[in-house]
């Protein structure tokens, strides 16, 4: 069992999950996470008007799960995730960083709370977000997640870029959907 966030977000089948990004967006959020019956699951918030680069992921209801921030004069583009909307060094579940300053393919290593050394990382994943292809591997180099774009005539025109997310059983996908958001923001900033 792969549990990060909560327990609450493992299941005992395969979980799929599609997310979608605004291209454009003039509300304050642009991902929207929707399980396969197409019921809101997530939505990921920014947060503005603060000094870093904050967002919150939300649930259904609106309450919130984790908070993203981006450790800024970071070589490897380093974010930090926190339980609910705290930035306290006491909620800080994981980090993600990229695997090297500079990358050809995606490769991103996530180190827990608990591994505070990060002589070597829990979670790792690798793949192209050219192409919005990626696998997450837990410590043993086992896949628990991939993700692949989803190409459709109606998200070009809308400005929409839509890609599901298959997370494996007994894995936290709400710590999956936090990866995805953050290798979104690393690969934002490499091109703004």
């Amino acid at each position: 069992m792969a549990v990060v966030i909560s327990r609450d977000f493992c299941l005992s089948e395969d979980v799929h999950l599609t997310v979608v990004r605004k291209v454009v967006s003039l509300t304050d959020g642009n991902f929207i996470v929707k399980d396969d019956k197409g019921n809101i699951v997530f939505n990921v918030i920014d947060k503005l008007f603060t000094l870093h680069d904050r967002h919150v992921l939300l649930d259904a209801r609106g309450t919130p799960i984790v908070t993203f921030k981006k450790k800024h004069l970071s070589a490897h583009k380093r974010w930090e995730v926190f339980r609910g909307e705290s930035s306290d060094a006491e909620d800080l579940l994981f980090s993600a960083k990229t695997s090297s300053i500079v990358q050809f393919k995606t490769e991103l290593d996530v180190f827990l709370s608990e591994n505070p050394d990060r002589n070597s990382w829990d979670f790792k994943v690798v793949g192209s977000w050219l192409e919005r292809s990626c696998v997450i591997y837990d410590k043993n180099s086992t896949p628990i997640a991939q993700m692949q774009k989803k190409h459709t005539l109606c998200n070009t025109v809308l400005g929409k870029d839509t890609f599901g997310v298959t997370v494996y059983p007994q894995v936290d996908y709400a710590f999956v959907v936090a990866l995805v958001v953050i290798l979104h923001q690393i690969n934002k900033d490499k091109h703004d």
